[in-house]
């Protein structure tokens, strides 16, 4: 996938966390309200998970599950790669 993000690759569970930084972003929270109607794709901001008081350094970082069938996570990842054209920089 080639949507911009940096993303860590995790060592399990079900979620992968993408800095979306380089897309522009410095509000996770209002990109994640915005994603589904413009790529029709559901992240959740990571900030959600921390105290308004500590969210600064983790206020371009997006949470998404990957425990899902491999043809909706290439589909996915195809509408994700789409947010270069998409997005207001």
């Amino acid at each position: 996938m080639n949507a911009g993000f940096t993303v860590s690759a995790p060592q399990a569970g079900y979620f992968v966390v993408a800095d979306a930084a380089a897309l522009g972003v410095t509000d996770a929270a209002a990109f994640c309200r915005a994603l589904p109607a413009m790529v029709g794709v559901v992240g959740i901001p990571i900030t959600a998970f921390v105290h308004e008081d500590r969210r600064g350094p983790y206020a371009s970082l997006v949470r998404f599950a990957y425990c899902k069938k491999v043809d909706l996570l290439e589909r996915a990842a195809a509408q994700l790669s789409t947010l270069g054209s998409t997005i207001n920089r």
